[in-house]
């Protein structure tokens, strides 16, 4: 069987159209580059090697998330220094007017100005933002950020921001930060990444107790993951409960295992059902976005 073949049939399992993909990854190549070498060099930060099991150029990458029945997908760039982010913004829109498939994506960094070039992608069109806490090594309530906030708020537009501790934990990484934000913008539709890994238990409950709040399912439950910071079975109660609020990332191109079995960590979890997985998958995602 071949790959594509073998991701078709888990979603195809479950009745669904295909999948949506609220994390993946597409950047100019310089910027890809960097990040893979990123990556090549954790081994000896997390203890084990991360291969780059998709890396490709460009063109074949989309057209793999499309043999796999992708119907959506994001672009997610972040800057990790000052007078990065609006360059990273008009590659990401030049990206997705050629790629219909792709969410326009965009991003900022506290820095000044951010507040206009975020205005201006809003204006044209961004459907999500990404923020990178532990990359871009910044306080999420830094002051040059308020504008940015407070705009996304207005425009209702989803931050998937990576804000937990893992791989490896960063200076403002943790939900207290995000708690903080969250109290100073509280209809802020954020998306964690990675299911706050490794804070699993407190990011849920962020989500439970906040209604614009969900979580995005990158690498948990695999068994990469699980060998290095594993989901406590006791927080399956709260994980049905926050089903609704749970959308499937992958990390594509950047994980070290097949697709396959990022979606087999969903479809597999112990103590969900189908409808969560289905949930999951495609409709908790087609609803935000409105693309059911």
């Amino acid at each position: 069987m071949g790959e594509a073949e073998e991701v078709r049939r888990i979603w195809e399992s479950l009745g669904l159209p295909g999948i949506i993909d609220v994390h993946t990854h597409f950047m100019p190549k310089p910027v890809m580059d960097k990040v893979w070498q990123y990556f090549d060099a954790q081994g000896p930060l997390i203890g084990r090697p991360w291969p780059i099991t998709y890396r490709a150029d460009e063109a074949q990458r989309v057209r793999t998330l499309r043999e796999f029945g992708v119907w959506a997908f994001t672009s997610l760039v972040y800057p990790h220094k000052p007078d990065m982010a609006a360059w990273l913004n008009q590659w990401a829109a030049q990206f997705a007017a050629r790629t219909p498939d792709c969410l326009a994506t965009a991003t900022f960094y506290p820095e000044p100005g951010a507040g206009d070039y975020v205005h201006a992608a809003i204006a044209a069109g961004t459907r999500v933002f990404k923020v990178h806490i532990q990359v871009g090594d910044f306080e999420p309530n830094d002051p040059l950020l308020d504008a940015c906030w407070g705009a996304i708020e207005d425009a209702g537009i989803p931050v998937v921001i990576h804000c937990g501790s893992g791989p490896v934990p960063g200076n403002y990484t943790g939900a207290a930060p995000i708690a903080r934000l969250l109290r100073r913008y509280p209809r802020l539709p954020l998306v964690i990444a990675h299911m706050g890994m490794p804070e699993y238990g407190e990011f849920l409950d962020l989500c439970l107790t906040h209604e614009f709040v969900r979580l995005d399912t990158t690498m948990a439950f695999t068994g990469f993951s699980e060998e290095m910071m594993p989901f406590s079975p006791d927080l399956t109660p709260k994980l049905r409960d926050a089903g609704e609020r749970i959308l499937f990332g992958s990390d594509f191109p950047n994980i070290p295992y097949r697709y396959a079995e990022a979606l087999r960590a969903i479809t597999e979890r112990p103590g969900v059902d189908d409808a969560w997985a289905r949930g999951v998958l495609f409709g908790n995602a087609a609803a935000l976005f409105g693309l059911e």
